[in-house]
């Protein structure tokens, strides 16, 4: 048997520094300076070209050279099959004509006046939390019973999804999401989502409602290529997934960083108007797409002084253009007054974030209701003791136990 030479290039992920869990990789800072692309060996086992500038990282995702038909997250699953063919419907994966197809198709129900009328519900959601928080023994979980329920509940009434089902599809997504689970086992659970949603388009198809499945269904057949049965069932996973697991850790990651700084804290509880301005800035420091995306090159080019490869990999490393000095000054620090909408935190390009719109007004009430009613939250255990994401395709925390002092 002939073994394969081991790969001289440094292994992907680089570790994040064991000083603030909230920073990326300690060595993203000298590969800006020095090496803006260099080649990582990757758990998928085929080496990357690895993008650390900002403007390199819009040049990239923007580059239609560069293919998104390979899963963002298939440079950090181990032996991956890189050679698989690209499932219908599969928003993220698929270029050219058939992305843009499906994109428009959905871009009607992402748009800013469509999210702001839901501004009124979402408010309501996380009140009614804050409300149950509040009647809670305490200390009580923030990412089990606040974080995670918001951003599920919302996306469950916007998609039709029933909310009952919530512990299914939970689980779900957070066995999808976890990069260490068995190649086997992780089949397994998407088969067994494939087989949810195909049951709940089934649903849709035989009795419309008034949500975003239903009104795809509908606007598609109105088309000279009505969604398949397959299209829509991927379609829905992802924005199920997408719709929720982001927005959750999000949350309970941003009040971990503003109880860690109690500066901005009160800048954010004396000024609640702040909240889309620290909305943006924390989507900056913490770019919870804590691996970036990978891209395949399909026709020679040249990139920041390299000769790329028809059929090399690429990494977009979000987390590191979200901490490019040259854009963003004294980038390691959290500053809620920073203007940092520019950020890559939600991609850029023809495959940015549909639902990012969705994200930022989930975001923006929680930061102007949660800290507001709740003004001495505080971690109910020493810092050291909470456990972060590290295995995870989105960054978070696994639980995240709060306390506070009676309303006087």
């Amino acid at each position: 048997m002939t073994e394969t030479p081991a790969s001289p290039h440094p292994p992907f992920p680089l570790g994040r520094p064991t000083g603030c869990p909230f920073d990326p990789a300690s060595a993203y800072a000298a590969l800006r300076e020095e090496a803006p692309l260099t080649k990582v060996s990757t758990p998928a086992g085929v080496d990357a070209w690895m993008v650390s500038r900002y403007d390199d990282l819009r040049t990239v995702l923007r580059d239609r050279r560069l293919s998104s038909r390979l899963a963002p997250s298939d440079h950090v699953v181990e032996d991956a099959d890189l050679d698989r063919e690209v499932d219908a419907g599969s928003i993220l994966n698929l270029d050219g004509a058939e992305h843009t197809r499906l994109r428009r198709l959905l871009t009607t129900e992402f748009t800013v006046k469509r999210i702001e009328a839901l501004r009124p519900r979402i408010q309501q959601i996380i009140d009614v939390h804050i409300d149950a928080l509040l009647a809670s023994p305490r200390p009580v979980d923030l990412v089990r019973d606040f974080a995670l329920p918001i951003p599920s509940l919302v996306i469950c009434e916007l998609l039709g999804v029933p909310y009952a089902d919530r512990d299914v599809f939970q689980r779900q997504s957070a066995q999808l999401v976890a990069v260490d689970v068995p190649l086997p086992e992780a089949e397994a659970v998407a088969a067994e989502m494939q087989q949810y949603m195909a049951g709940l388009v089934m649903a849709k198809l035989e009795q419309p409602a008034d949500d975003l499945l239903s009104r795809l269904i509908e606007r598609a057949n109105s088309t000279e290529r009505p969604l398949s049965m397959e299209e829509l069932v991927s379609i829905g996973i992802t924005l199920l997934i997408a719709g929720h697991e982001t927005t959750a850790n999000m949350i309970a990651l941003s009040t971990l960083v503003l109880l860690r700084n109690p500066d901005q804290l009160k800048v954010l509880q004396e000024h609640p108007e702040l909240a889309p301005t620290a909305t943006e800035e924390l989507l900056r420091y913490l770019s919870v797409v804590q691996f970036g995306v990978f891209r395949q090159v399909t026709e020679d080019m040249e990139l920041a002084s390299e000769q790329l490869k028809a059929g090399e990999f690429l990494i977009a490393a979000l987390s590191a253009g979200n901490r490019d000095e040259s854009v963003y000054p004294a980038a390691d620090q959290v500053d809620l007054s920073r203007r940092a909408s520019t950020h890559l935190a939600f991609g850029f390009g023809p495959h940015q974030c549909l639902g990012q719109q969705l994200a930022r007004v989930e975001l923006q009430e929680v930061f102007t209701r949660l800290y507001r009613r709740i003004p001495t939250l505080r971690l109910a255990v020493p810092f050291e003791e909470i456990d972060f994401k590290h295995n995870t395709l989105v960054y978070g925390v696994k639980a995240l136990p709060v306390t506070w002092d009676d309303p006087r």
